[in-house]
C-alpha cells in the first residue's frame, strides 16, 4: 500500500513520467502521420504553415495549453465538421498520439 502512495505522489511531481507510459509509438505515428495526415496537417515541426489552412500543425496541437494523450483520443474518437470522417485502428491512433505528444516543447520547471 505505501508503494502505492509513492507511486501517486511521483507521478504528481514528475508527469513526464506519466506521460512516458502512455502507449503508442512515436516512430510509427509519423509514418502514419505522414501517409495519411499530412494532405492537410503540417505533421513535422516546420515554420510552414498547414496545406490546408483550417488543419494546425501538429506541433501547434501539442502545444496547446493542457494538451494530453487522453485528450488527444477523445478528440480523435469524436466527429468534427473541419476533419474528414475516418476510423482510425487503436494501434495507429495510440501511434498518432504519441508522436503528437512527443512534439511537445519541454515544460520549464
Amino acid at each position: 500500500m505505501r508503494n502505492l502512495a509513492w507511486i501517486a505522489v511521483a507521478a504528481a511531481l514528475f508527469p513526464q513520467f506519466v506521460m512516458a507510459s502512455e502507449p503508442g509509438d512515436a516512430r510509427a505515428g509519423h509514418v502514419f502521420a505522414s501517409l495519411h495526415c499530412a494532405e492537410c496537417h503540417m505533421v513535422t515541426p516546420s515554420p510552414d504553415k498547414s496545406p490546408n489552412a483550417n488543419a494546425p500543425p501538429f506541433a501547434d496541437v501539442a502545444a496547446s495549453p493542457g494538451m494530453t494523450g487522453r485528450a488527444l483520443a477523445v478528440w480523435l474518437q469524436t466527429s468534427h465538421p473541419t476533419m474528414p470522417d475516418f476510423l482510425i485502428a487503436q494501434d495507429d491512433r495510440d501511434n498518432v498520439i504519441a508522436y503528437i505528444m512527443s512534439l511537445q516543447p519541454p515544460q520549464e520547471h
